[in-house]
């Protein structure tokens, strides 16, 4: 999903406010405040190497090979055939799915995510959770759509329509029609097959929430009736086998089985299609309809947009761990002269994210760029298709490389890896967000300042916790987004940047199409580093820990020696939150000298003894903001007793700085 919206940035100002109240005490030398979190305007020109770009291929559609590897289990393989009626905004659609039983025990029914019922009524649970709402877009007036099992019945023909069961595993809401049990006539065993056949129709909602229309623009993301996953004993850490099920909320994303996909697209004849994978053949004109089909194997979704107004470009493009991949454009024509910035991001991270993560092995990459209206579709990533933002201004700032950026890390943490986004949201939008911001700080020189979204991350939540659990929106972005990137750059911290690429590195080369678990996270961490992470991964994953640092008193006294005096001080602090080791404390004199300190975290609280030739005016607990999962910082700062001269020119300077910090609130 799109990376972190302009209203953070709202925050992250606000926050870098409460941050001065630990930096405005500080003393000539200190380090300046940092620059902003979110990217510049303008920003460096990209320092990667990339190899001279190819000629730019014409329009005509390039035929790729499907791959004779097999990557995954391919436990369900659809063959789906759509006709887009653009009057009405409905797709038909007939599927044929066949699934593979990957358990042991015998299975009686299947279950099916009919997505589009999510836009049903203001009744259904995603929008009851979401208000009708989705990062920062609002459902247009009368905007529903919905998914209508026309037909249902087995290879043999046996109707199933009279045997299925719409189920709420997590609310119970009767309104919600997103999960459906199929009670089948005889069950399948482990390891045995079954086909059904199905015809379904959608109603396409008006986009705000990833798929729909908008005008003549249609992205048909999460549009079929799509298989529910079954996991054997093992799989996640699951003790027993079953189905994982649960409904389409306001927060969650998905969750699917690795397969092959034959789709056939039929649209309006001066529309073009994007989707996932590559066609199989050049699409034809038949009977005033364009007729396109597509293949994409080792992936578990399958996506398409489609317009009459898009410009369609195409490079070729392959480095040592892309070993060749087109990537295609199509654009809005707002930004049919962007041509070069996306292709320019794409390959920037197609480039580092393989090298980081492993090869990309698929043939494609589409970028679709959406119109204005249809902004609710973009920031979204699918297997081998992402969306950017809609196409609002001709000369966007450094946003539109954000976000091509962080959909392409999605081909590798959701797409490849394919962990479960309704249970364990961080390890596919955290670990996103974690390469985001290297790869931007690497080629567009955009700096992270970690201390100020350290600020923003609260309240502290488990990071394996159920997407709706987290209450709201905002809460859910602030742990699954935020404080899941600050969990690995603060692992990062700990180990240096060498053994953090190597954590990463094993992490994916091992699971990917593998659907891993945050706890296999954890084993690679322990195993990269020879050491154990339980309490860590307990205080800081599983729980929502957060350390609370606080100067608690400070008690100072003199005592004449000679000609000159000696001042005696004596520091109390405390961690009122989660353990964290080796937190530095500084302690700053009135002659300007500054003496770091380290504790060693042992404990609730410590008291540091000093002496020295000169008043102790402050102490400070982790003055860099080095200690990332801390945010609450104010009591971090404790001053002594000043004189009253002291006390007037630290206040004029504490109202310089926030006089200079609000007026970057004026826009």
């Amino acid at each position: 999903m799109k990376p972190l919206s302009l209203r953070f940035t709202i925050f992250a100002t606000l926050a870098a406010l409460m941050l001065l109240g630990g930096a405005l005490w500080r003393f000539a030398g200190d380090s300046p405040a940092p620059a902003a979190v979110y990217a510049p305007k303008a920003a460096k020109s990209p320092g990667l190497s990339l190899p001279a770009p190819a000629p730019r291929l014409p329009a005509a559609e390039a035929v790729p090979v499907p791959a004779a590897t097999v990557l995954s289990e391919r436990i369900v393989e659809y063959h789906l055939d759509v006709k887009l009626v653009e009057e009405s905004g409905v797709l038909s659609g007939a599927e044929t799915v066949t699934w593979t039983h990957p358990g042991k025990k015998p299975v009686s029914d299947l279950y099916f995510h009919l997505y589009p019922n999510a836009f049903a009524s203001k009744n259904t649970t995603f929008m009851k959770e979401s208000g009708g709402e989705l990062r920062g877009d609002t459902m247009p007036e009368n905007g529903f759509g919905n998914m209508n099992l026309t037909d249902l019945r087995t290879a043999d023909g046996i109707s199933l329509m009279q045997r299925l069961q719409y189920v709420q595993p997590d609310d119970g809401n009767p309104d919600d029609r997103t999960l459906v049990k199929v009670h089948l006539p005889q069950p399948v065993h482990g390891g045995e097959s079954i086909t059904l056949k199905l015809q379904f129709e959608v109603k396409l909602p008006k986009i705000f929430a990833r798929m729909g229309t908008s005008g003549p623009f249609v992205m048909a993301g999460q549009w079929y009736p799509k298989l529910s996953v079954y996991e054997p004993a093992g799989t996640r850490g699951a003790k027993e086998e079953g189905w994982n099920l649960h409904q389409y909320h306001g927060t969650s994303e998905f969750y699917s089985d690795f397969g092959i996909f034959n789709v056939r697209v039929s649209v309006p004849s001066n529309y073009t299609v994007a989707a996932t994978g590559f066609p199989v053949k050049p699409s034809s004109v038949v009977q005033d309809r364009r007729i396109y089909q597509f293949y994409a194997d080792d992936v578990h979704d399958f996506a398409w947009a489609a317009s009459p107004d898009f410009v369609v470009a195409e490079e070729a493009f392959s480095t040592a761990e892309v070993p060749g991949v087109r990537i295609k454009l199509y654009l809005d024509p707002m930004h049919k002269d962007l041509q070069e910035r996306y292709f320019q991001a794409a390959k920037a991270a197609l480039a580092s994210f393989s090298k980081w993560y492993g090869p990309y092995p698929y043939t494609t990459l589409s970028i679709v760029v959406p119109p204005k209206g249809g902004n609710g579709a973009g920031g979204m990533e699918y297997p081998t298709l992402i969306t950017a933002f809609g196409a609002s201004e001709a000369s966007p700032d450094l946003s539109l490389e954000r976000t091509v950026i962080h959909e392409i890390g999605h081909q590798y943490f959701y797409g490849m890896l394919a962990s479960n986004e309704f249970e364990e949201a961080w390890l596919d939008e955290g670990f996103t967000s974690y390469a985001e911001e290297r790869l931007m700080e690497q080629e567009y020189g955009v700096p992270s300042n970690l201390p100020i979204q350290a600020s923003l991350a609260f309240p502290s939540l488990p990071l394996n916790l159920e997407t709706w659990k987290y209450g709201n929106a905002d809460a859910y972005a602030r742990n699954v987004y935020l404080r899941g990137k600050l969990v690995l750059k603060d692992i990062e911290q700990q180990v240096g940047s060498t053994a953090m690429d190597s954590i990463l590195s094993a992490y994916t080369r091992k699971y990917r199409f593998r659907h891993p678990s945050s706890s296999d996270f954890q084993r690679t961490v322990e195993k990269v580093t020879g050491q154990s992470w339980q309490s860590y991964f307990d205080q800081y994953v599983y729980s929502g820990g957060a350390p609370d640092f606080a100067i608690d008193s400070i008690t100072s006294s003199s005592q004449a020696e000679g000609s000159s005096h000696s001042y005696q001080s004596r520091v109390q602090v405390s961690n009122h939150g989660s353990e964290y080791a080796k937190v530095p404390v500084r302690f700053n004199f009135s002659d300007g000298t500054a003496v770091e300190r380290i504790w060693s975290g042992n404990g609730t609280e410590t008291t540091f003894q000093l002496s020295h030739n000169s008043p102790l005016l402050s102490a400070e607990i982790d003055p860099g903001h080095t200690v990332l999962l801390e945010s609450k910082h104010l009591n971090n700062f404790r001053l002594a007793e000043l004189d009253r001269k002291s006390l007037s020119r630290w206040t004029l300077s504490l109202t310089k700085l926030l006089e200079t910090a609000l007026n970057t609130l004026v826009w």
